[in-house]
Formats: C-alpha cells, structure tokens, sequence
C-alpha cells in the first residue's frame, strides 16, 4: 500500500518561522542538526534566534534550559532518540523538574522513519522514555497538517513538550470527519460501531483507517482513534471507548513497552476492562528498509490489524457466553 506523503519535517520548520514571526520570544536550538530539522530557512530569517552547539545534545538540553530560564521559549530539534536517550538526564533535571518552558521536537519517530539509517537512527524508544518523566507534554502527530497544530499548540503551553515527527516522507491522512487536532483529546476518525476499538498513534494512521474499512466490508463495525497527546492522556475518552467496545487493538510504530499500548492498557486496567492486542515491535531491532515493506515485516501491517480485532472479538465473544 502506498499513500499520499508530506514532510513533517518541513510542516515543524514552517509552523516555528510562522509563529517566530508573531513572538520574538521563539528561538531554535539545533545539534549540528539543522540539516535533519530542514532548518535553514529559519536561521536565515532569524539568525540571532538560532542556536548550534554541535553534536551535544546533553549540552543543547542546557542551552535550551538556560535559554527558557531568561524567558525565552526554546524549540531544540534533532533526531528523537538523540534527545531521549543521549539527553534523558538533562531533560529530566535541568527541564522537567524546574519544568522550564522548553519544547523538544524529535525526528525520525519510528522505525519507519529510518530507512536510510537504519537502526542507529531509528527511534520505537524514545515516547517511552518521555513518558517515564514527569511533566513532559507528548504529542504525536499523525501527519503533516496535525504536526503544525501540535508546534502551535505547545508554543502556547508553558512547561516541556515532547513532538514526534517523522522522516519526511510521511503518509497524509484522509480524514474525511473534518475532526479538528486539539491539544490533550483524542479524535475518533471512524465512528462505525462497537465491535471494537482501534487505538493510533503517529504515522500509521492510514493503515488502521485502511484495516477498520477492510473490517467494515466484512461486517465488522470499528471504532478508530486517534491518541495524538500521549501526555496529557485523554483517559476520559480513551474509558468511554472502552465501555462501549470492551475489545481494543493499539497500532504504533513504537515498541509495545511504554509506548500507547502500555498507555492504554493501564487505561483499561485502572478504568475499565477490555480485551487488548498491542501491535507494534516486540522485542527485536528492525532493520533497514523502505516504510511499508518495513511495517509489513514486522508485523503493523493492515493485514496485522485485521487479524488483531477479530482475535480481540471473538474473545470478547467467549467471555459474553461464560457469562452467560
């Protein structure tokens, strides 16, 4: 399957030079990754509100820290795992827990996003390392359009935020609900009944809209959401999906662990219990290749999707008629 592509690395840089232009308190901080972020045209428009340390990332977390403690409101972009993992420490010290106005946007969120690295620039870690950190906002944008909503969106909230965005070749998605983003609540994309739910994060959106249609002409009534803020977590709406359906599948491009499958099943066992399958990677380090034969392998595929709501279904089934 192909779909329809923008570049989210393009939609973060236009959204920032849109809203610099309205507030001189933006500035950007990069680590030797101006190149990775598509930031060109922004340190040419704003030369003395762009920053490059170099490759240190620990030390760019400082700067950006330094930076929103004098008032400013730092955007630091480079690679996601290069913020989460060589940066954990700086992020958790010198940001969350003063919780400094600091906004980190990590590309490459995914395995997807790597094919031309490969697994050293592959990221299917880093929304469960934020999540592990108090008082980190996390959004992850399904495409181009959502990530510029998500970059106004945490402009304007005080406190760190964490934006996943992807590789630059990114799918669109058709959302043919006219459901607008709002920062901290999900969207349901289709509302098509209660047989299950079907629960997304990032850029696979198209293939769980593309599943539930499958599951439609098979008789099977989907329920797709889109769980876009993974911090502040929806949970109201995430447990009223869950009572209606009571048989849920999560789709990431992430590994299962810490990711939104951990979040919603914590959902469900706090809340309100459903059957769950998490599709995503478990417990291997991809390798290289392009995006859709890549997902396909390992195992988040349309087809992966299918298969998982009716396992999630039929054991819904068998529970109803125990209980009976």
């Amino acid at each position: 399957m192909t779909a329809r592509q923008e570049n989210t690395r393009f939609a973060f840089r236009d959204t920032l030079i849109e809203l610099a232009a309205k507030d001189k308190r933006i500035v950007l901080v990069c680590a030797d990754s101006a190149l990775v972020v598509k930031a060109g045209d922004f340190q040419e428009r704003y030369p003395d509100r762009f920053f490059d340390v170099g490759i240190a990332e620990q030390n760019a977390v400082c700067v950006a820290a330094g930076l929103a403690s004098c008032g400013l409101i730092p955007f630091f972009a480079t690679y996601s795992g290069f913020i989460t993992m060589r940066a954990c420490e700086q992020i958790r010290t010198f940001v969350a827990y003063p919780n400094l106005n600091v906004k980190f946007v990590g590309a490459n969120g995914g395995m997807a996003s790597g094919e031309r690295e490969g697994v050293t620039h592959q990221f299917f870690e880093d929304v469960g390392i934020v999540r592990t950190i108090s008082g980190v906002n996390i959004v992850v944008p399904a495409d181009a359009s959502q990530v510029k909503e998500a970059v106004r969106a945490v402009a304007g909230i005080e406190g760190p935020c964490f934006i996943r965005i992807g590789s630059g070749r990114d799918p669109v998605v058709a959302d043919d609900g006219g459901v607008p983003f709002s920062f901290g609540q999900a969207r349901i994309l289709r509302d098509w009944g209660s047989d299950v739910a079907i629960f997304v994060m990032g850029f696979v959106m198209n293939r769980a809209l593309e599943a539930a249609d499958r599951l439609k002409h098979e008789g099977i009534n989907a329920t797709v959401v889109d769980v876009h803020t993974l911090r502040p977590l929806d949970v109201e709406s995430i447990t009223a999906v869950l009572q209606r359906t009571r048989a849920a599948v999560t789709v990431e491009d992430h590994n299962i662990i810490g990711g939104l499958g951990s979040a919603i099943a914590e959902v469900s066992a706090e809340e309100m219990p459903a059957h769950l399958v998490r599709i995503g990677l478990r417990g291997v380090y991809p390798e290289s290749g392009l995006p859709d034969p890549l997902l396909d392998k390992y195992h988040i595929g349309v087809v992966d999707i299918v298969n998982a709501a009716k396992k999630v279904i039929a054991k819904k089934a068998l529970t109803t008629s125990f209980k009976r």
